[in-house]
C-alpha cells in the first residue's frame, strides 16, 4: 500500500460523512479546501476532476490515487483511454515531476554542460552507485552529444550512512564538479560546511518515486529510467522531442 492510499483511506470516512465532493465548481473548490485541511503535505491543487466523470484524482509526487465523487470508493492504479492507449495517470506524474523540477535552484545541483545545450536532463545520483559512476565517466560524451546533465543527490543508504556522508561531503566541497568526480572514482573527498541541499533532494527523489540510480528525468518530467549508453540517451531525449511534439 503506497504512502498516499494510506492517507487517503482516512480520508474516506470524512468524505462519506460529509459528502463535499461534488461536481460543480463550487464543490469542487471545497473538497480541494476540505482535502489539504485533513492531510499535511496534500495541496489543493493536487486535487482535480478526473477523465472520469464522478472520480476525483488525488496526486502527490509519483503517488495518484482516484477517490469517487460520493465519497465511498478509494482506488489505485493506472487510467489509460483505450483509444488512444494513453497512460493518463503517467502523463498526470509527468507534469508534477515537471512543475517540481522547475521550482529547484541550480546553484543547489551539481551541472555538467553549457546552458545552451540541445537537451537537459536531472539526474539523482549516488557516489556508490556503479551505473551512476558509469554515466559519470561518459559525461564528457554527454555534453559533446548536446547533453547537459543537473546531479542531485540521492543515497540509495539513507540518512545517518557513510553513504550519506560522502554525498554531503561532495556538496560541501567548493569545487562540487570536482569532488563528485573524485566520489565516483572511489577517492575520499573531505569537506564540512553547515547546510547542505542533500536532505531536501532526497526527499524530493522520494516523492517523485526515485527506487534506483541514477534516476532520469527531462524537463517536461518524463522519467528515463535508468543508466543509457551517450548515443541510446540522445535517441531516447528526440524520442520524447517528437512525441511531445506530436501532442501538441
Amino acid at each position: 500500500m503506497s504512502k498516499l492510499i494510506g492517507r487517503l483511506s482516512a480520508l474516506l470516512l470524512f468524505a462519506m460523512s460529509t459528502c463535499v465532493l461534488a461536481a460543480d465548481t463550487d464543490k469542487v473548490a471545497e473538497a480541494r479546501t476540505a482535502i489539504a485541511a485533513k492531510f499535511p503535505g496534500v495541496k489543493p491543487d493536487q486535487i482535480r476532476p478526473s477523465p472520469v466523470q464522478g472520480v476525483y484524482e488525488v496526486g502527490m509526487g509519483a503517488d495518484t490515487a482516484y477517490v469517487s465523487a460520493d465519497g465511498k470508493f478509494l482506488f489505485s492504479g493506472d487510467l489509460y483511454e483505450v483509444e488512444t492507449r494513453t497512460n493518463l495517470t503517467e502523463a498526470g506524474r509527468a507534469v508534477s515531476r515537471s512543475k517540481a523540477l522547475a521550482r529547484l535552484d541550480e546553484r543547489d545541483m551539481i551541472v555538467f554542460g553549457p546552458a545552451a545545450a540541445k537537451y537537459t536532463i536531472t539526474v539523482f545520483t549516488d557516489v556508490e552507485c556503479g551505473y551512476c559512476r558509469k554515466l559519470h565517466g561518459e559525461i564528457d560524451q554527454l555534453n559533446k552529444l548536446g547533453v547537459r546533465v543537473r546531479y542531485l543527490a540521492y543515497p540509495r543508504a539513507g540518512p545517518g550512512t557513510d553513504d550519506w556522508a560522502k554525498m554531503e561531503a561532495v556538496w560541501c566541497s567548493k569545487d562540487r564538479n570536482g569532488a563528485i568526480t573524485k566520489a565516483k572514482q572511489g577517492q575520499s573527498v573531505d569537506a564540512k560546511c553547515a547546510a547542505t541541499p542533500v536532505a531536501k533532494q532526497y526527499e524530493l527523489g522520494e516523492e517523485m518515486g526515485v527506487q534506483g540510480t541514477p534516476a532520469i528525468f527531462t524537463p517536461s518530467g518524463d522519467y528515463i529510467g535508468g543508466y543509457l549508453p551517450p548515443k541510446d540517451m540522445v535517441k531516447q531525449l528526440d524520442q520524447l522531442k517528437v512525441a511531445a511534439t506530436k501532442t501538441k
